[in-house]
This record gives structure tokens, sequence and C-alpha cells, in this order.
């Protein structure tokens, strides 16, 4: 019988966020809808997340040798962490079900002992109230926290709380 082993925080891959220019997924020429996702990590007292690193995959538009379709960017001393990318369409889902467009988050940091996946839906999007997994969840206060807000032109905002009463949803995956 096989036996679980530990996970592991983010420990000797941390350099890997050396690498900023990650963070921009639109640098290798990608063309559509340039948007900035950026916001805040808190922990359950409302302090910042200094140390996390985030990584946004999406899977629209497709990968490709002008847009990889994830990034990786770390948190700054406001527990503030930025992405430049292509705003996502909608995706197929499981049985022809249609998703709202969205990115999958992961975070990884001190502490933390697995990794934290979530997603950010736009608010703007009439698709929201048809998306499968934003109908899991009943009550309306915890799918807010799935939702960026328009911080005005091609910026969205999208914070999350690791634990608390603001948590955000974090996904069993």
């Amino acid at each position: 019988m096989p036996v679980a082993t530990a996970f592991q925080t983010i420990g000797p891959y941390w350099h890997l966020l050396e690498h900023a220019e990650q963070a921009d997924l639109t640098r290798f020429g990608a063309q559509g809808e340039t948007i900035m996702l950026s916001g805040a990590i808190r922990d359950g007292n409302g302090d910042p997340v200094t140390d996390a690193a985030v990584e946004l995959w999406q899977a629209s538009p497709p990968a490709d040798a002008s847009f990889p379709g994830w990034g990786r960017a770390r948190t700054d001393a406001n527990g503030v962490y930025r992405f430049t990318t292509i705003r996502p369409g909608p995706v197929p889902g499981r049985g022809n079900t249609q998703q709202a467009p969205h990115f999958a988050i992961t975070i990884f940091a001190r502490g933390i002992l697995t990794r934290l996946c979530t997603r950010a839906y736009f608010a703007d999007d009439p698709r929201n109230g048809a998306d499968p997994l934003l109908n899991l969840i009943d009550d309306p206060a915890r799918r807010a926290t799935l939702i960026a807000q328009s911080a005005g032109g091609t910026v969205w905002r999208f914070d999350m709380v690791l634990q608390g009463a603001n948590e955000t949803v974090f996904l069993d995956i």
C-alpha cells in the first residue's frame, strides 16, 4: 500500500521568482485585449502576505509561441501581485457546459504546506450566472470572493484572503 508523503512549501524553488518577466504573459507578442490583474493577498489577521508566489493559468486564449498561458509573480512588501495578460474567453466544461471566462490561480507561501487553488472571474461577465463552478457556491458572499472587480480601464483587482471570515473560496483539486 502506498504511503502518503508530506507536502513541501515552495522551499528550494524560491529562486524561480527572480524572473519578474514571467508575470507578463504578453511578453512574446500575444494579441488580444491586454489587461492587468492585480490584487493583495492577506492572512487571517488582515496582514499582507509578503512572501507568496502566485501562479496564473488560463485556457483561453490557447497557449502558443506568442502566449504561454501561464505566469508567475511574487507579492511585494504590501502583499500585492500583478500580471499582464490577455483577457480570457469562455472555455468548455464537463458535459457540454460552458465555463465563464476566468483565471486559475495557485498560491504558494511560507507556512502553506500545500498549494492553494482558486479562480478569478470577471464582475462584468453575464456568463458567470451559468458557470458550473460558481453555481456550486450557494452563499453569495462566498461566491463574491471569486469575482475580480474592475479598477478602471483594463485593470482588474482580485484580492485574496487566506483564512478567516472573508476567506477566499479555495478549491480542493
